[in-house]
């Protein structure tokens, strides 16, 4: 089944029912679609591709924050028989040019903060037939003009507003066949640690993704999910596909500040919360700072609370029960190859298992091997490989890529990991961010969730820093907890319980970056603290 029959059947089933709410606490804003109105909507951008000129197999290009609009846009894509391509929000005007020029794309879907940046790349798409702005919470602006930054920024006459393909096409759906496995989604990786790369999903894996999803869940149509991680990463997206199964409602968050999660968990009776890393830990930073009262909401229907993207540090998840002591919890372990979350999760009733991210998933297989392919024993470190309904197609247009990741049907992760003797797997760390000192492998993530478990700390990096006599040395990057204090001598201290060769060398205070899904950027701080540079270049 295509993944857009499912909308279909939402559609004529739960027809006046709530499908997805829109809140935006700055601006005081919520806004809200039935099954009837997302299926509408989605039909009707289909409509206005086809007459665009979009067939079967074509591209188009999604270019937006989160909004009400984000999902019936994919779906209308999707109905079509063409791709969609959704962008990172934080790829500069040179890089979406590129994405856009690899893609091959025909139209191109954007949004008003990104006005500047795609009248900057204009003259170097060309091929793209029809640019679409999507108008969200009613723009007072006039077609031609939308207030910049610091000034009134045009928007080309030839550009189609997206609140007019509304009024102007049929609701009706297009009625073009679609089969499991055609080609539905690009998606590019985030560029993070190294080149993004097209990712070829069918509808097959998404639709695979979304049973994954509601399965692990245990999800119902009584279930009202929080999304809040972008949309144009898998990882949001696919969660969501958990509600789409199951024709329960859900909640878009336009931001991430822990009052403003608390309160829409409150007043939309939210039950289903996925959050990264860094949410969960403000969140208990403005609980125990007295910023935050749970007392003064409605959170005894919030059931489950869960975390993906990244590792979770064990001592992260102690800190939360204390606070939360009844809610379900669960990580999810994914990657875009793999169409998102799943394919490794720890499960519900598992939390005793804090701190791995889980066994296989529903439909899924996983293995650790060593280099060349054969499993490792129990405790042994290896690469993670796994094997399901949700590996991607491959990499756009790039067997050789494609033919170093996918074999014999496994999809090799990079990623390091171990197994204990239950069968639950611990994530390493990744390949290309283990620091080899000496000729010793260090995990950088082990000595991650050390640092994390000091009671200052708030976040922590380490990374690898080149030295002439063991090659390189650990590194640690710290960012304290609001109002603590810490100097590099007591974290040194604290280390002294580690062994010698996994002990920082340095420690760095500074903000930790991290991209919109939650990963630490890696590149950014090797480059300011290490003076390593590792330039971002799409091909």
């Amino acid at each position: 089944m295509p993944i857009t029959e499912l909308l279909s059947r939402n559609a004529r089933l739960y027809s006046d029912e709530t499908s997805l709410i829109e809140r935006e606490p700055a601006i005081g804003s919520r806004r809200e679609i039935s099954w009837k109105e997302f299926e509408e909507q989605a039909n009707r951008f289909a409509n206005a591709l086809i007459k665009y000129g979009i067939e079967r197999g074509d591209k188009v290009i999604i270019l937006l924050m989160n909004c009400l609009e984000w999902l019936p846009i994919y779906f209308g894509i999707l109905k079509t028989g063409a791709m969609a391509v959704p962008l990172n929000f934080r790829f500069t005007a040179e890089e979406i040019a590129k994405c856009t020029e690899v893609a091959e794309a025909k139209v191109f879907v954007y949004g008003p903060e990104f006005i500047e940046r795609v009248h900057q790349i204009r003259h170097n798409i060309p091929f793209i037939n029809q640019f679409i702005f999507v108008d969200t919470n009613c723009c007072d602006h006039i077609q031609g003009q939308f207030p910049g930054n610091n000034s009134c920024i045009n928007i080309e006459n030839s550009d189609i507003l997206y609140s007019a393909i509304q009024r102007e096409y049929s609701a009706e759906d297009p009625g073009i066949e679609i089969c499991d496995y055609e080609d539905a989604a690009l998606y590019f990786t985030s560029g993070t640690t190294g080149i993004p790369k097209p990712i070829v999903l069918t509808h097959a894996n998404l639709l695979s993704s979304g049973i994954t999803e509601s399965r692990h869940h245990l999800q119902n149509r009584s279930d009202n999910f929080l999304c809040i991680p972008p949309l144009y990463h898998t990882g949001a997206k696919m969660h969501w596909f958990g509600s789409l199964i199951t024709g329960s409602k859900a909640v878009i968050l336009k931001g991430v500040k822990p009052q403003w999660i608390i309160e829409t968990i409150s007043e939309e009776k939210v039950t289903i919360v996925w959050l990264l890393v860094p949410w969960a830990q403000d969140i208990l930073d403005a609980i125990e700072s007295g910023e935050i009262n749970p007392e003064d909401y409605r959170l005894d229907q919030w059931r489950l609370m869960h975390i993906g993207a990244q590792p979770v540090p064990p001592s992260l998840i102690k800190r939360w029960k204390k606070v939360f002591p009844h809610h379900q919890y669960d990580t999810n372990y994914g990657l875009s190859e793999a169409t998102g979350p799943g394919c490794v999760h720890l499960g519900i009733e598992n939390i005793h298992k804090v701190g791995a991210i889980g066994l296989p998933g529903h439909n899924w297989e996983a293995m650790i091997v060593d280099e060349r392919g054969n499993p490792v024993p129990d405790g042994t470190v290896g690469e993670l490989i796994v094997r399901g309904p949700g590996v991607m197609k491959g990499y756009y247009k790039n067997p050789e890529a494609t033919a170093k990741v996918l074999k014999n049907g496994w999809l090799y992760t990079g990623d390091m990991a171990k197994k204990d003797e239950d069968g639950f797997i611990y994530l390493v760390d990744r390949k290309k961010d283990i620091v080899i000192s000496g000729g010793e492998n260090i995990f950088p993530v082990e000595i991650e969730n050390f640092l994390m478990a000091h009671e200052d700390i708030k976040d922590a990096a380490v990374i690898g820093m080149p030295d002439k006599r063991l090659g390189e040395v650990p590194v640690a990057v710290v960012e304290c907890k609001p109002g603590r204090e810490i100097t590099q001598s007591m974290i040194i201290e604290y280390c002294q319980c580690l062994p010698k060769y996994k002990r920082p060398r340095q420690v760095f205070f500074d903000k930790i970056p991290r991209n919109p899904t939650g990963k630490i950027e890696k590149v950014k701080l090797r480059e300011k603290w290490c003076n390593i540079s590792s330039s971002f270049v799409v091909r």
